[in-house]
Parts: structure tokens; C-alpha cells; sequence
């Protein structure tokens, strides 16, 4: 499929473009680079072997966005593209209201009027708002969001649902997901925002090498094992892959599909702190700040039903030998029998491609 990266030059979208790269799909890169740098995808393209189309394009940019249709026609697009840091929304309310709401609705009407009716959005764990039950699950009832990077997303999950509603050409997979954490094995791209970072796990590594004096934790006193707030962590290679894995629903013709991307495992400020410090031998200085506007004490998912519908099935790599003139397969799969089941499909391939004068 060719697909389309809104917000592709990002830590989650950087990831998800080698993941479709490897998975087989072909994509192209629309990011304005407010929160992010070319040199992710510079990097990406060491990794995948090859360049990636990128346009500057900020997703509001009517004009602008129609000549990226213009050029290619795609299959599905994957929106990432918005402001996202929870506490700066409740500073600037009316700047996230119109940088993600008013994005999106461009977007969508472009998509609509070039035949493009698939979209896999990057919703969040904050629609729940405080969740009614723990571990969640998507039928847990959306609550009131604590914020307005949440409202957001809840506001424009309801615009989507609507839309497909009215229209049963539209597939709508809204993925609920949780904390990113984490890099790419290459350890050449990561979290490195330009500006204000909007998860943990940047704010540790700037601690630790002394870009920061410290960490602030805020709020100690939450009901939970060590009074600070507990998240649902997932690597973010892991979530980019439920991207790609996404594609199913597109592909089965679902319309609506929500699933929660999680590990259905929380783990307390305090506990990612310790941790780090202790795979790393480096100290992460802490104080504790009084507790952040719009955050709740715990939020982790069951992720079940991504699991049973979008479940690995297993994935095949070819890189081409950069020595010799040869095209290597590798098969990767959770269990045997889908490295096995792979394996026979890619040789039954080859004997009618060998056999075929």
C-alpha cells in the first residue's frame, strides 16, 4: 500500500515509516517540522536503504497538501501531525484547539476530494479522561478529558466517526495508544524534540547528561504504590508496528475499529527513574514538583482485543546484500509456526518464480 505520514519526520512517525518500509509499503513523509528534524529521516533512509519522499508541509496548508495528492495517489494515510504535549495544552489552550482540530479537518476534506478514504489516527489513552476501570478497555466510556490536548483527541475521534457514518466508504481505525518510550536497535533516531518534550523519557536522558539539573516529578501523593503517577509504557518500535499491523482493519474493510496499544502494564515516575538508573549506572537527580494540571494517578490498558485482531502474524524482511548480488529473507514471528508457515509461502514463490521460462 502507499500511505501517507502525516507528522512522519516525528519520534512515533519515524519509527512507523521503517517499520512500512520493511513491512513491504511505500510512504510519503507531510511534516512542517515544528517539533521535529529532517535529520530523523536522514537517518531513517540509512536504516531502509533508500530516500523517502518528504514534503514541508504544515497539514493546514490547504494548497499545500493538495500538490502532495497532486504527485502521488494513496491508499490509506497514517495522521500523526499535531501538538501533543499535555501539560503546554493547558498553557495554550486555543493554540492546540486550532493546530489539531483545524489540521485535521483539512486534511480529511483533501483526502475525501482525491478519492483517499482510509485514515489510521493517532488518537490517545487521554479520551478516558480518569478512567472508570483499570486495566482499560475500549469499552470503557470515554470520560472528561483532563485537558485540552485530550479534548482534542476525543473531539476528533467523534468528527471521524461521524464522517464514516455518513459515509460507509470511509475506513476510521482509531488507535488509543499509551506512553512511547524508547529508540530504534540503530540507536540513531529517538525522542529528541526540538522543543518542550512531551513524554518522560526525554526528560530522564536530558537529566543524565546534564542538560537539565534535574528532574521534576510532578506530584507524590497520588493513590498509588509510590504516591507518583503510574503509566502504560510501550517500546515505541512496538506501537509503530501496530500501525502497520493497523492496515488489516483498512484492508478487511472494518469502517469503525478502535483498539488500545499498550503492554497492559503500569509503572510508576519513580520506577522508570530507577530503572533507568539502573541499566545505565547513571544518577537521574529528582525533585518533586506539585502535581501538573490535567494529569490523572493511573492509566494502563488491557490490550486484548488488539491482540486477538491485529495479532502478529509474523513478517518478512528483504535487504539486499550490500557486498554481493543477492537478496536476503528473513522471516521473524513470535511463534514457530509462523516462521514456518512464512518460510513455505516465500519457497512456494520462488519454485513458480524459478519455473516460470
Amino acid at each position: 500500500m502507499k500511505i501517507l505520514l502525516t507528522g512522519g519526520a516525528g519520534f512515533i512517525g519515524s519509527h512507523t515509516l521503517i517499520e512500512l518500509t520493511e513491512a513491504g509499503h511505500e510512504a510519503v513523509v507531510v511534516d512542517n517540522l515544528d517539533n521535529s528534524s529532517p535529520i530523523s529521516l536522514k537517518r531513517v533512509a540509512k536504516i531502509i536503504g533508500k530516500d523517502v519522499p518528504f514534503y514541508k508541509v504544515d497539514i493546514r496548508d490547504r494548497e499545500g497538501l493538495q500538490k502532495v495528492f497532486d504527485e502521488h495517489k494513496f491508499d490509506a494515510c497514517i495522521h500523526f501531525a499535531g501538538l501533543k504535549a499535555v501539560g503546554e495544552s493547558c498553557a495554550k489552550p486555543l493554540e492546540y484547539y486550532e493546530n489539531n482540530m483545524n489540521g485535521t479537518f483539512v486534511l480529511v476534506d483533501v483526502m475525501r476530494k482525491n478519492g483517499c478514504k482510509n485514515i489510521i489516527f493517532s488518537s490517545s489513552a487521554t479520551v478516558y479522561g480518569d478512567p472508570a476501570i483499570i486495566p482499560i478497555t475500549e469499552e470503557c466510556p470515554k470520560g472528561k478529558c483532563t485537558n485540552p490536548y485530550g479534548q482534542t483527541k476525543s473531539m476528533l475521534e467523534e468528527v471521524l466517526m461521524d464522517i464514516q457514518k455518513a459515509d460507509n466508504e470511509w475506513n476510521i481505525v482509531l488507535l488509543r495508544y499509551f506512553n512511547p518510550i524508547g529508540a530504534h536497535k540503530s540507536g540513531t533516531i529517538g525522542e529528541n524534540p526540538n522543543g518542550i518534550p512531551n513524554n518522560l523519557m526525554p526528560y530522564i536522558t536530558q537529566t543524565a547528561v546534564g542538560k537539565r539539573a534535574e528532574l521534576g516529578v510532578f506530584g507524590d501523593d497520588y493513590d498509588t504504590h509510590d504516591g507518583t503517577g503510574v503509566r502504560d509504557y510501550i517500546h515505541v518500535v512496538d506501537l509503530a508496528r501496530a500501525h502497520v499491523a493497523a492496515l488489516k482493519a483498512i484492508v478487511e474493510n472494518k469502517g469503525i475499529a478502535i483498539y488500545n496499544i499498550g503492554t497492559g502494564h503500569g509503572y510508576s515516575v519513580l520506577d522508570v527513574v530507577k530503572a533507568f538508573e539502573k541499566a545505565n549506572g547513571v544518577p537521574v537527580p529528582y525533585s518533586i514538583k506539585p502535581r501538573r494540571p490535567g494529569d490523572i494517578a493511573t492509566c494502563y490498558c488491557n490490550p486484548a482485543k488488539a491482540e486477538a485482531e491485529l495479532g502478529d502474524t509474523g513478517r518478512v524482511l528483504v535487504r539486499a546484500s550490500g557486498t554481493e548480488n543477492l537478496l536476503r529473507v528473513m522471516v521473524e514471528g513470535k511463534k514457530q509456526e509462523q516462521i514456518e508457515r512464512l518460510a513455505n509461502e516465500i519457497a512456494d514463490v520462488v519454485k513458480v518464480v524459478m519455473s516460470t521460462p
